[in-house]
């Protein structure tokens, strides 16, 4: 008997349900409530659901998946083709359904619910850093108000603002003094708030094998491991290192007709988050490397340093994705070898 194939859109309350029944041949589209649609899919034999990797699809991946089906997870670009009519429930079930049958439809990898506890945290950390820099930005623009300006740096200018502090409150109005002391204590604190999740951060990236294999890759931090483990989710789901860049935006864009193929800008598809923290790993590597591999002596020499950093940044996510797939530890001198089938096909 073949397995049932089930297209499933969720939402907050309602969710949509589309089979063919393998016996019968009869189409259904039903509507259930949550625990309705749980308590049906338990009923049923073990099937395919496919369903929009959305909000809450990875909670619902891995409770579908302790049901005894297997879970397939899409990217919405990739139903939103098999749309016929009007955009529905109903007739989204149905896309979802017909988009998982299509060959060589690529497919989203099920975050555990410790991944996704780590990009939360990562989510969360991002945000503070935001508020601090604005908090910062607008201290200064305020004290250059009245003629006091400061080193350039995070840390140089709050050291130099507190440094000058009965300078300041010569210079400044009363009220304007209380606001500035309170500023500095909401900056603090969100430092506080901030070094305590890199603590939680560093914590996870010490007891995860994943993350110990591929902090040793240059430029790839406690930061930069913790979030590409808990992106990547299963290595297997991508079939190589340039298809996991590919999914984070640091391969070309390709553009072509009649044969011709012209390569652009890097798309910036994917997670800008994890892509800009290789970015920013790879510009330490430009910088900081003392005995450099003769490719990055190389693509320095021929290339912009950005376009050099974008280059670097590839390499590394292809790295950790050979690394993460293939089990092995990283090894600097390492010089892969072309497969035996690529070399026939180019002769």
């Amino acid at each position: 008997m073949s397995t049932t194939t089930y297209g499933l859109d969720v939402a907050k309350r309602v969710f949509q349900l589309y089979w063919i029944d393998g016996e019968t041949g009869e189409i259904a589209n039903r509507r259930f409530g949550r625990d309705e649609l749980i308590q049906f899919l338990s009923r049923r034999s073990p099937g395919r659901v496919a369903l929009e990797a959305c909000g809450s699809a990875h909670w619902w991946a891995r409770k579908i998946q302790a049901l005894g089906h297997e879970v397939v997870l899409l990217h919405a670009k990739f139903i939103r083709p098999f749309v016929q009519t009007n955009k529905t429930d109903a007739a989204d079930a149905r896309a979802i359904w017909t988009a998982v049958q299509q060959p060589g439809m690529r497919t989203v990898a099920a975050k555990s619910a410790e991944q996704q506890a780590m990009l939360g945290l990562h989510r969360i950390r991002s945000l503070l850093v935001k508020f601090r820099t604005m908090q910062v930005n607008q201290l200064r623009s305020l004290l250059y108000e009245f003629g006091a300006s400061f080193r350039a740096g995070r840390v140089a200018g709050l050291a130099e603002i507190r440094s000058r502090m009965a300078e300041l409150e010569e210079m400044l109005p009363g009220s304007l003094l209380c606001c500035l002391q309170d500023q500095l204590t909401r900056i603090d604190g969100l430092q506080a708030e901030i070094d305590q999740l890199e603590l939680r951060i560093a914590a996870w990236q010490k007891q995860d094998a994943a993350c110990r294999a591929i902090s040793e890759v240059p430029g790839i931090g406690r930061l930069t491991a913790t979030a590409l483990v808990a992106t990547m989710g299963d290595a297997s789901t991508f079939k190589s290192g340039r298809e996991f860049a590919a999914y984070l935006g640091l391969v070309p864009r390709q553009s072509g007709t009649g044969g011709k193929v012209r390569l652009g800008n890097i798309s910036k598809r994917g997670d800008s988050y994890l892509r800009t923290l290789l970015i920013h790993g790879a510009r330490s590597v430009l910088c900081h490397t003392k005995v450099p591999t003769p490719w990055q002596s190389a693509i320095q020499e021929r290339r912009p340093a950005n376009v050099a950093a974008v280059a670097v940044a590839n390499k590394m996510a292809r790295t950790a994705w050979a690394i993460l797939a293939k089990g092995q530890a990283y090894r600097r001198d390492y010089v892969s070898v072309r497969p035996a089938c690529a070399d026939a096909m180019a002769g």
